[in-house]
């Protein structure tokens, strides 16, 4: 299974093709999701430091260039888990004030 590590959090197995925001989530992290995975929001980007997620996808080029969003960004609601990866999440419970948000759907 591949693993999931962010800084500061830990590392943790995560099934194989599992949606990262969910893994995040289910893991502890108090990732935002605010419009509940739908590529609205951007809440739930992260910061890749280390691992692939391979080509950016039509819906988050759409959502990056709406928002003005920098590079080395992924919306952790439209990636899936495939090989070991090192996340930082940019917004979470805890540095935002605000709640998650609806749970997206798997």
């Amino acid at each position: 299974m591949p693993k999931v590590t962010v800084p500061d959090h830990g590392t943790f197995e995560v099934e194989e093709g599992k949606k990262l925001v969910l893994a995040l989530e289910d893991n502890g992290i108090n990732i935002l999701h605010r419009c509940g995975g739908k590529a609205k929001c951007t809440t739930c980007r992260v910061e890749v430091e280390n691992g692939d997620f391979g080509e950016l996808t039509d819906i988050e080029q759409e959502a990056f260039s709406k928002k003005g969003i920098q590079e080395g960004l992924r919306l952790s609601c439209q990636v899936r888990v495939y090989e070991d990866v090192t996340v930082q999440p940019v917004m979470t419970e805890e540095n935002s004030d605000m709640d998650a948000g609806p749970r997206p759907a798997e």
